[in-house]
């Protein structure tokens, strides 16, 4: 929540609309947050976190990415300090849109040893007590494997079964709970249902713990039409609880991304004892997670990274018994998620970056593949005002002039010239 009582003169910046116009806007102020001071118990959550790239690296498309290793980990520190897990090397890592295999495994690894390290300092009182799969899960994919270079049927679904188990062993070799990510190169060779739940079978049994299994729709990644065996919703949620029922010893979890929370409810009320429903619902996520006094969804979402001392302090209240503050929190930042996750959605990530630069996390704006380019000045210049409104720029003065740069660097003055009629 904006901190309204902020009694110090806050920047005023004149900000461009989609419409064309530029109008002035003066700043709010950062919300009263806290870190926790124990481990948050009414929910579990994982922050789906991004990367930063070297600022003087080939931040191209097809370039190798080149990640800057302080700036990284340094925000999955920042994460952890609020109480909530990091879900690494998932889609808001860039996964399938910059971040190749090579850096993939590298984040993998030095992100878990971070986790194992925070583990055995005790660094942060709101983690007392837990283990590095709570600290840290990450995506097991199949990225080493070019979609275009496998076919349908039984040589190609060998393939990607190996690719699967190859990731899968270098995440739980790392000591981090492994997400079971969907795979364009699953999509490509699978004829029917019954292709999905032998790969996801073989997963499963050679994972020596339980994983979360992820659905990620094609708002998110359009080249996994079709996944589970059918572009039919319905026909692919039966699949989809078809393989949960059969595997729910080894599933400590599903993340379900297609912004639906009506289907999202129906598949919670639906799940095996035990196997928890983490939301990747970036628009609805307050009701979910609020729950209907009965069920309530877990998270794992990229939206957290984002807004994560809001999160957080609306999880402390959650255990507090103050439900009703805890929504409130939450429902602060809704309008911030929608604007970021708004189609095209797979650009979502450029948002997070853009609030991460803007609260002094990483030097530049910049990201892997040249993706700090997937919004319009408009777009971010709103997420600005969305970012202040829900309390969010906590560097009020910082995220100003980092803003002025960006908006100099687009043609937008800072001198005055402005029309002076209030931002919409």
């Amino acid at each position: 929540m904006s901190g309204a009582t902020n009694t110090m003169t806050l920047p005023t910046l004149a900000l461009p609309s989609p419409y064309g116009t530029v109008s002035e806007y003066t700043m709010t102020g950062p919300g009263e947050f806290t870190r926790p001071g124990a481990p948050i118990a009414s929910r579990k959550v994982y922050a789906a976190a991004h990367v930063v790239p070297q600022m003087t690296a080939d931040n191209t498309p097809g370039a190798p990415a080149e990640l800057d290793w302080d700036a990284t980990l340094a925000y999955r520190h920042e994460l952890w300090s609020y109480g909530l897990g990091v879900a690494d090397a998932m889609d808001t890592a860039q996964r399938g849109m910059g971040l190749d295999y090579a850096a993939t495994c590298e984040l993998i690894r030095r992100s878990a040893a971070e986790a194992a390290d925070v583990v055995a300092s005790g660094r942060y009182p709101a983690l007392a007590g837990r283990t590095v799969r709570d600290l840290v899960a990450c995506g097991a994919g199949t990225d080493q494997v070019d979609p275009a270079t496998v076919e349908p049927g039984a040589d190609g679904l060998a393939t990607v079964t190996a690719a699967y188990l190859e990731m899968l062993d270098v995440v739980e070799s790392s000591g981090a709970k492994a997400i079971v990510m969907c795979s364009r190169a699953l999509a490509k060779v699978a004829t029917s249902a019954e292709d999905y739940l032998d790969v996801y079978a073989k997963v499963f049994e050679r994972a020596s713990q339980p994983v979360i299994v992820h659905w990620l729709g094609t708002m998110f990644d359009p080249a996994l039409a079709g996944y589970w065996g059918s572009e039919d919703i319905p026909t692919a949620t039966a699949t989809f609880n078809r393989l949960l029922a059969q595997h729910a010893d080894k599933i400590d979890g599903v993340k379900v991304s297609l912004l639906d929370a009506e289907h999202e409810k129906q598949l919670r009320a639906r799940l095996p004892e035990g196997v928890r429903l983490y939301t990747g619902d970036d628009f609805n996520y307050p009701e979910l997670i609020d729950g209907d006094g009965e069920l309530y969804s877990d998270a794992l979402l990229g939206i957290f990274a984002a807004i994560y001392p809001a999160a957080s302090t609306a999880l402390q209240a959650y255990d507090a018994g103050d439900a009703a503050r805890g929504r409130a929190i939450l429902d602060s930042t809704r309008e911030l998620g929608k604007h970021i996750f708004a189609a095209p959605t797979f650009y979502y990530k450029t948002g997070i970056a853009f609030l991460s630069w803007l609260n002094g996390h990483q030097d530049g704006f910049q990201m892997v593949g040249g993706l700090h380019s997937g919004r319009s000045i408009a777009h971010l210049a709103h997420t600005f005002v969305l970012a202040d409104k829900a309390g969010l720029l906590l560097k009020p003065e910082l995220a100003a002039e980092r803003m002025r740069e960006l908006l100099a660097v687009y043609g937008i003055p800072q001198d005055g010239s402005a029309p002076p009629e209030a931002h919409a």
